[in-house]
């Protein structure tokens, strides 16, 4: 292609594009942020029957609401999220979970006496003032309050925890990167490059938005002009991995590690992970990390009621058995198990939080899973890696066995890619001496009402990778009966994670009364992932180029069907909330990112007001 065409091709999607723009600044169907819903937030509720009765409501055909307005396949946040912002506009919206305990990956559970949570750890950019926060603070009416955590949120251990020191990673745009400089000295041309490539990569964020909301012949015009990769760092930077960019800074291998340490929050090791993608993560939490107030539980306890008062529910032990569509393919309702029993329950709208693979494959009829539009989407989509965790119950407060709230990040050595793979390609009898990071963190340390709630007791949670295969001739039997082959396998895992554990807190080693492994397997069960993954969709760079973004949107081949969650978006709390806001918006037709931002700036305006 000539100098010429490609300018042509320029001008003309320059020209498309600002319609396209035009045409989601305007406002079609209701206003989910038409009012600022905060109110002060209401005491912590800690009466367990109250609790129970919210977050363990259980299916029946009787507590179906009438006259649906949308029905919610999973509650995970990605769909409590939608939900919510459905019934902000007066849709009756009705939620199905397949497992007991509702909230996916925000719930928590209970056992000898401890809690746990599941899926959330830490959350970033909840400063005060910031849209974030306002966003957030909205979809619970401000009811859900946020803990900060300490000015090192996270530390990093390349080496053994106790021998060799751990580095810091502090809160701050400038004290993040000066922090860095102080441990490493005469690298700081290094950080200064990896701070500017963070920052220029993150301002062009606003990339992934507009490529989900555009036509995608629009998309693909604009890709082929070049004009996406000359307006957004993010896209110029896409097909460059973590490590290829890393390696171009430094030679210093422990700075290296540094610079990478955060993949495991979407699981992608260096060399196959976009710095894009890594740079969304890294400035995340330069501001610092928050914790719910009360466990990862309150976020679903302060969501539901929302979705409640608009005349929805939100029900478990409701396991969705098929996707139901009209005779013209639409669709139209979904189909739960009960007992022996197939219920059928109508609406003209249904939304998925099952994930890409669930839906597609799992829920859809043949004839509608064979639509070119969705194999297409199955094509470019992969399994993400599966996850490994340890769930710790201790005798003695936080502060008595000397627990922290920073998270820890241990890797046995500086070379995070070779670990990663030797481990990935190990055998399962091997796999248990070859783990090659850690994540530890204490849920009880962070959460400010632990004490109150659970005196003299702590907690901490343990995470790594696992792949699938390692578990996969168990999956057929039933949780809890898998035998003691299973059972042997998994304690393997966890004596060589509580071994490391044990050299980071040396005084906790005697004061373990409860501890449990949770495998691939686990996952699948407990939160319906097809493979034990986390993250939902592999987050490889395939997954961050151009069209790949594009094509995974709320809207689907199928009339009425819509996606939410980590697969519309972006892995974690942030990026199924994300999907939620992007599913909203297209069900809503019109931009609710804009109607948030309208909002927030009438609120600063009344409170300026008010303080003149």
């Amino acid at each position: 292609m000539g100098l010429y065409d490609m300018g042509l091709y320029a001008v003309i999607a320059l020209l498309l594009l600002a319609l396209a723009l035009y045409r989601w600044v305007g406002s079609r169907g209701p206003n989910p942020f038409a009012v600022d819903t905060r109110r002060p937030p209401a005491p912590l509720i800690t009466d367990k029957a109250v609790r129970r009765t919210v977050l363990k409501a259980v299916f029946s055909p009787e507590k179906v609401p009438e006259q649906l307005d949308a029905i919610v396949i999973g509650s995970g946040i990605g769909g409590l999220a939608a939900a919510v912002l459905l019934a902000k506009v007066g849709r009756r919206v009705l939620v199905l979970e397949q497992h007991g305990r509702l909230g996916g990956c925000c719930h928590a559970f209970s056992e000898k006496g401890f809690e746990f949570d599941t899926g959330i750890h830490y959350v970033g950019q909840l400063h005060d003032g910031s849209l974030w926060r306002f966003l957030v603070d909205q979809l619970t009416d401000g009811q859900l309050e946020w803990a900060p955590m300490p000015p090192t949120f996270d530390a990093v251990v390349l080496g053994e925890p106790g021998r060799d020191k751990a580095i810091q990673l502090c809160t701050g745009p400038r004290a993040y990167f000066d922090r860095l400089k102080e441990q490493f000295p005469g690298e700081e041309a290094a950080i200064d490059e990896f701070k500017r490539l963070v920052k220029s990569v993150t301002t062009g964020l606003w990339v992934l938005g507009v490529l989900k909301m555009l036509p995608l012949p629009l998309v693909r015009l604009l890709s082929c002009s070049g004009l996406l990769s000359l307006l957004s760092p993010f896209c110029r930077m896409a097909s460059r991995s973590v490590k290829d960019v890393v390696d171009g800074l430094t030679t210093n291998p422990k700075l290296r590690a540094v610079f990478s340490y955060i993949f495991p929050t979407y699981g992608v090791l260096p060399s196959k992970a976009s710095f894009s993608l890594h740079s969304i993560l890294v400035q995340h939490y330069l501001r610092g990390a928050w914790y719910p107030k009360g466990g990862s539980g309150e976020i679903v306890f302060r969501t539901i009621p929302i979705i409640q008062k608009a005349g929805g529910n939100v029900l478990g032990r409701a396991p969705v058995q098929s996707i139901l569509l009209d005779s013209k393919g639409r669709a139209c309702g979904v189909s739960v198990k009960k007992g022996q029993d197939v219920v059928n329950i109508y609406a003209p709208i249904i939304i998925s939080d099952a994930g890409v693979f669930n839906t597609y494959e799992r829920l859809l009829p043949p004839e509608a899973r064979a639509l070119p539009e969705i194999q297409s989407q199955l094509r470019m989509a992969a399994h993400g890696e599966g996850g490994f965790s340890v769930f710790v119950g201790l005798r003695g407060s936080s502060q008595e066995l000397g627990l922290e709230a920073t998270n820890y990040y241990i890797y046995p050595d500086n070379n995070l890619d070779q670990m990663m793979r030797r481990y990935s390609n190990s055998s399962r009898d091997e796999a248990a001496a070859n783990i090659p990071l850690l994540f530890v963190t204490s849920p009880s340390a962070k959460d400010p009402t632990w004490e109150m709630r659970y005196p003299g007791k702590s907690t901490l949670s343990i995470i790594t990778m696992a792949k699938y295969e390692w578990f996969e001739e168990w999956k057929d039997k039933t949780v809890h009966k898998r035998g003691d082959a299973y059972e042997n396998v998994k304690k393997t895992f966890v004596d060589a994670i509580m071994q490391t554990v044990f050299k980071l807190y040396p005084h906790i080693e005697d004061k373990v009364e409860y501890v449990s492994g949770g495998t691939p397997l686990t996952n699948q069960h407990y939160i319906a992932s097809p493979r034990g993954e986390f993250y939902g969709m592999d987050h490889d760079m395939s997954r961050i180029q151009i069209e790949a973004i594009a094509t995974a949107r709320p809207q689907t081949a199928v009339p009425n069907l819509y996606l939410t969650g980590q697969d519309v978006a972006m892995c974690g709390f942030a990026g199924a909330l994300q999907g939620a806001f992007l599913c909203t918006s297209a069900i809503l037709k019109r931009n609710i990112y804009l109607d948030a931002l309208q909002l927030r700036k009438h609120v600063q305006g009344s409170n300026g007001k008010k303080k003149n």
